[in-house]
């Protein structure tokens, strides 16, 4: 399997060579948990999601992956924002792609399931806020958690 690398805002970084629409998903328990993997290709720690295929919507993408990365069968809710930011780009090196980032995070709520990692998630855990913070993940997650937990009334958009 390849890795993934993120880069940000770095000038040595290999240049983007697509654009791919993904989406990530916030989902929060009765508890105040957040629902969170651990990524197979760089080990860390991100919010389900993944990139949105040809005929399926942004929803349909949010359900899927969600359940596909985690067991947990989901409905979405909401929105936090859509993120563009050019600065930032993911290579797989599985295939050399290198994507500028295009992610949309929704807010979803849970409606049953149980937690099964994927070949995608080697770790799905309900974790609180207090623990997601010392977790090893990409700025990119943290920022998109952290306008979560801001609780906007309005979308970001970056």
């Amino acid at each position: 399997m390849g890795r993934r690398i993120d880069y940000y805002n770095e000038p040595n970084a290999p240049k983007a060579n697509s654009l791919v629409p993904s989406v990530n998903v916030v989902v929060e328990n009765d508890k105040g948990e957040i629902l969170m993997i651990r990524r197979t290709d760089n080990d860390n720690w991100a919010l389900p999601g993944g990139a949105v295929d040809l005929g399926e919507s942004v929803k349909q993408a949010a359900i899927r992956e969600t359940r596909e990365e985690t067991g947990i069968d989901i409905d979405i809710i909401g929105l936090v924002g859509i993120y563009s930011d050019p600065k930032h780009v993911i290579h797989y090196t599985s295939n050399d792609e290198v994507r500028q980032e295009f992610s949309i995070l929704l807010i979803g709520q849970g409606l049953g399931g149980q937690l099964t990692p994927s070949n995608e998630s080697s770790a799905v855990e309900w974790l609180s806020s207090s623990h997601i913070t010392a977790l090893l993940m990409d700025r990119s997650m943290k920022l998109r958690l952290g306008h979560y937990f801001e609780r906007r009334d309005t979308p970001v958009v970056i």
